[in-house]
C-alpha cells in the first residue's frame, strides 16, 4: 500500500499495489503494521458495505460525535464515486476545507479518514458499491451531518446529486456559529 497524504492533515489516499497473473490479482487492503506509519492504532470494529443502484445518487456529508467519532477506511469495489472528506475539528488549520477523490474498482484507491471529518459520496455510475471499515460501532445518538449543498462549504460535486434520503436533505447549512467538533 501507498500511502499518499491529502491536504488535509491526517487523511490519506491510499493506493493499492495488486500483484497480478493470469488468475487475476491479489491486494492487501489493511496491514495493521503498515497503518501504524501513519499513526493509525485504533481497532476497526464495524464493516459496512453500502450499494446505490442510480448514478448521482449522494449520499453525505455523515460524521460522529465524542464518544462516538470514528475513523473511516473507505474503497469501491464496484463502479465509482466521487467521494469527498471535510476537516470539521476545532482548531485545525485546516477547518471547513474539503478534499474529493475519484474511487473506483478499476483505479482501487481508499480514502483514510480520520475522527474530526465528515463524510460523503456521489455514485459516478450505475450500481456502485463501497465497503466502509470504522473505529466506533455506529451510533445513531452521535450522528451528524452538514448539508452537501452549502455554499459556505463550496462543494463543487460532478453532476446534479439525485437520490438523496430524507436525512440528508434537511441537515443544516453550517453558520457564524459553527465552530467544529472536539475529539
Amino acid at each position: 500500500m501507498i500511502f499518499n497524504p491529502t491536504p488535509l492533515n491526517g487523511a490519506f489516499v491510499i493506493d493499492l499495489e495488486p500483484i497480478r497473473d493470469e488468475r487475476g490479482f491479489f491486494s492487501r487492503t489493511f496491514c495493521k503494521r503498515e497503518f501504524q506509519s501513519i499513526d493509525h492504532s485504533k481497532e476497526f470494529v464495524q464493516f459496512n458495505h453500502s450499494s446505490s443502484g442510480a448514478r448521482g445518487t449522494l449520499r453525505g456529508m455523515h460524521y460522529q460525535v465524542a464518544p462516538s467519532a470514528e475513523t473511516k477506511l473507505i474503497r469501491c469495489i464496484r463502479g465509482k464515486v466521487y467521494d469527498v472528506i471535510i476537516d470539521i475539528r476545532k482548531g485545525s488549520p485546516t477547518f471547513l476545507e474539503h478534499f474529493g477523490v475519484f474511487l473506483s474498482e478499476e483505479n482501487m484507491k481508499m480514502i483514510y479518514v480520520p475522527e474530526g471529518f465528515a463524510h460523503g459520496f456521489q455514485t459516478m455510475e450505475d450500481h456502485t458499491q463501497l465497503l466502509y471499515h470504522h473505529t466506533a460501532y455506529y451510533a445513531p445518538e452521535y450522528e451528524r451531518g452538514l448539508h452537501h449543498a452549502d455554499p459556505g462549504l463550496g462543494i463543487q460535486w460532478p453532476m446534479t446529486p439525485v437520490h438523496l434520503s430524507p436525512r440528508d436533505e434537511i441537515h443544516l447549512f453550517i453558520d457564524n456559529n459553527f465552530t467544529g467538533i472536539e475529539l
